[in-house]
This record gives C-alpha cells, structure tokens and sequence, in this order.
C-alpha cells in the first residue's frame, strides 16, 4: 500500500471510530431485540455483519417474531433501505470514473448514514482506502454491540439500554454540524429536512407513510430543491 493510502485508510480510521463507538452502543439494544426474537448470539452476530443497517435489522426482528412469510421481509428490506441507493448515486460522483468494480463494491458494502456522511463531506475525490478504514472500525462496532447486547442485554438497567439508544441520532447531529456551520447552504438544507420530517410524522394523511418512504421522497425533493436554488459550479476538467 501507498504511503498516500496508508495516510487516507488512516483517516478513515479516525474519522470512523466516533461511529464505530456509536455504533456499539445502538447496536447493543438490537442485540437484546435478536435474543428476544429468538436468535442465537452466533446467528445475531453474522446478522450484523453482513446488514449494516439499524433501521431494516430492527424491522427484520419484528417480521421474525410474527413469523411472517421471506416475501414480506424481502419488501420491507427494499423499501426500508432503498435510501442507500440513493446515498450511493451520491458517492459515486465523489470516486474517479476509472475506480474499478471491485473497489465501488466494496465502498457500497459500507454506505451507512454515518459513513455516508462522513464520505460525502470529505474534500476532493473519495479514496476506497479512506472507506476501508471507516469500516475497518464501524462494522466492528456494530457487530460486537450486536454480540455483547444478546449475552448480556440483562445485565445493564433498562434505563441505560434506553439511553444507548440515542447515540444514533447525537452521533449522526455531530457529522452533519460541522459542514452546516461551514455551509450556510447546507444548514438550510437540515433544518428544512428537521421540519418537513417532523410534518410527515404528525400530519395527517402523510403520516401514514412508512419511515423508510419517508426518507426517499424527503431526500429527493429537498434534493432536488436544493440543487436547483444552489447550483454547484462543475469544475471537473479545470
């Protein structure tokens, strides 16, 4: 390896672990719903592993224990996560045109909200190197909090599973703020998606729509509103 993607897996390493550590505490309340649910740690553990998603997990556990048939599963999964593709339509206009399949493969394995964020606000061209890292500790926290939450989910009061449970959102408000205080732009956009999100929860008729819906269309919209009222100049070439 390169010393130039020695340097980026390294940064990737640092700027991951925050969610790594987030990662650890959310996960230990899946892993409690997976013993719940009847799963072994083995099977809770490569659950994770292989599904870096909180959202389509906890969905998962509770299609599991209603014994609901692999169709339901499967559509819940592709709505519940269908935001990831747009998250990395989003990436792959920040990777060199000439990445290989291997490595988009690889950087798309990880596309989490947080590492998203972390990827979509780096300056210049996302590296696979600068991925591998975040993931090298994001993925491990996820899945160690999944193990640790299923065998030994009854050893913590329920008011500290509680509270773990809100390291998700306090660690996701801490990627986005730094770039909304460098953007103004990008403040708006937060705030916008605070507020609309908020209307879609209580208002009536669309308050209906699953959570999964909601952040398709409130990302293509607010989006799409943004690009148009900010156009970023293309500078690719100059």
């Amino acid at each position: 390896m390169s010393e130039k993607k020695t340097n980026m897996f390294i940064q990737g390493i640092k700027d991951g672990f925050p969610i790594g550590l987030g990662y650890l505490a959310v996960s230990f309340t899946l892993g409690i719903q997976c013993r719940e649910a009847g799963l072994s740690a083995f099977e809770a553990t490569i659950m994770s592993l292989v599904n870096l998603t909180s959202a389509g997990e906890f969905a998962a556990l509770t299609i599991i224990k209603a014994a609901s048939s692999y169709l339901e599963m499967a559509v819940s999964q592709l709505i519940i996560n269908l935001r990831y593709m747009l998250m990395s339509f989003a990436l792959s206009q920040k990777v060199e045109p000439s990445l290989p399949v291997g490595h988009r493969l690889g950087i798309s394995f990880g596309v989490t909200d947080e590492i998203f964020g972390i990827s979509i606000g780096l300056k210049g061209k996302l590296k696979p190197s600068y991925s591998y890292g975040a993931m090298a500790v994001a993925v491990p926290g996820w899945t160690l909090g999944t193990f640790l939450g299923v065998v030994m989910g009854n050893v913590l009061p329920a008011s500290v599973v509680s509270a773990l449970s809100l390291a998700l959102y306090a660690m996701f408000i801490a990627i986005i703020m730094p770039k909304a205080k460098e953007d103004k732009h990008v403040a708006f956009a937060c705030l916008m998606a605070m507020v609309f999100s908020a209307v879609f929860t209580y208002a009536p008729l669309v308050k209906d729509i699953s959570a999964g819906s909601r952040i398709i269309i409130l990302t293509i919209v607010l989006s799409m509103a943004a690009a148009v009222i900010w156009p970023v100049e293309d500078t690719q070439g100059s």
